[in-house]
């Protein structure tokens, strides 16, 4: 596996010793799980993008469709962050490290397994 460039190994090391990360200590399948951001708490700071092994997210500008979406002290947060959020462009290749959920400063990712229904 190629190392994504984003890769910041110091923040990627200390979010794999955090007894708190979720997720199946990246031995899962690729594709098994999901993260799910949450548009209203992301400031798109890009920590996710800087740890993650697998180079699943990366932070752009919000889509109007999901700015719209947001409440109204949202948008003037996303507005405040230059209306940045993360995106998972590749998903399928996450393997449920967890490393996004304890690394993400606004407790924005949530990583759950994939069900019949997700």
């Amino acid at each position: 596996m190629t190392r994504p460039a984003s890769l910041n190994t110091e923040k990627a090391r200390r979010a794999a010793k955090r007894s708190d990360r979720p997720g199946a200590d990246c031995r899962a399948a690729p594709g098994r799980h999901v993260v799910i951001v949450d548009r209203n708490k992301c400031e798109g700071k890009g920590d996710c993008v800087e740890v993650c092994p697998y180079g699943v997210f990366e932070v752009r500008r919000i889509a109007d469709a999901d700015y719209a979406a947001l409440g109204f002290l949202s948008k003037l947060k996303s507005r405040a962050h230059g209306r940045q959020t993360a995106y998972t462009p590749m998903l399928d290749a996450c393997q449920a490290c967890g490393m996004c959920v304890v690394a993400c400063p606004e407790h924005a990712l949530t990583l759950r397994p994939v069900t019949s229904g997700t």
